[in-house]
Formats: C-alpha cells, structure tokens, sequence
C-alpha cells in the first residue's frame, strides 16, 4: 500500500528525537514507522500525516512529504525476497528502505523508497 512518508532534519543535539516523538503524541498522533539517519533525517510514517504536517510546522521544522509502499512482511520462509524481486522486474529502483513496528501481526512492514511508488505496489500487489 501506499503511505505518505514525512521527513525532517534534526538537529544533532540531545532531546531532538524525544522532543518530536513527544509533540506528536501530544498531537495524538501515532508514529507506525520511523527511520534515523547519521545526518539527522527523521522519516517517519504515522496515522495521521495531515495532522503531524501541521504541527511539526507550527513548531518551526521544515517538513516534506513522500509517497513511499509499505509491503507487509511475509512469514514465509521466502520473506520479502520474491515481492522485491517483482519490484526490480517492474524496473523500479530502491533508494532506501526501513522497518515498521510490530513484532508480529497487520503492523509489521518494511517501507521502501522508491522512484515509482505507484508502479513499485502494483508490481508488489499491494
């Protein structure tokens, strides 16, 4: 399925994670997914991302939106071997990728950033 991904870039200070995580759940808005680079971007995929837009941006953060696929995590032994394969034969690329929360159940995934998000989950089926 298709999510909308939203990033931003932190500071490298301590509380930065903590201080965007907080405001959200005061927002009441729930972070399904999130993804932390050495560079400071914050990816996240929550259940309301007008919501979470809208308040990290009166809180002064620059925010972009993505549209990403979330593939839910086979449990199978082949796992999520043969729906990434289906995506390269679409011809589309994987530029980054990272798990969702959850040991188990609906709420487990992995999202993928891709160049054709729309192709990438038609290909997926999802």
């Amino acid at each position: 399925m298709i999510r909308t991904e939203l990033t931003l870039r932190l500071p490298n200070s301590p509380g930065a994670a903590a201080s965007v995580c907080q405001l959200l759940a005061t927002e009441r808005v729930q972070i399904s997914a999130l993804s932390l680079s050495p560079a400071g971007h914050l990816r996240l995929i929550v259940d309301n991302p007008v919501r979470a837009f809208g308040a990290l941006r009166d809180q002064h953060h620059h925010v972009e939106t993505r549209d990403v696929v979330w593939l839910g995590i086979p449990s199978t032994l082949e796992g999520l071997g043969p729906l990434l394969t289906l995506i390269s034969q679409a011809g589309v690329n994987i530029e980054y990728a990272y798990m969702s929360a959850g040991e188990s159940g609906p709420g487990r995934g992995v999202i993928l950033g891709v160049d054709d998000p729309q192709r990438a989950a038609a290909a997926a089926g999802v």
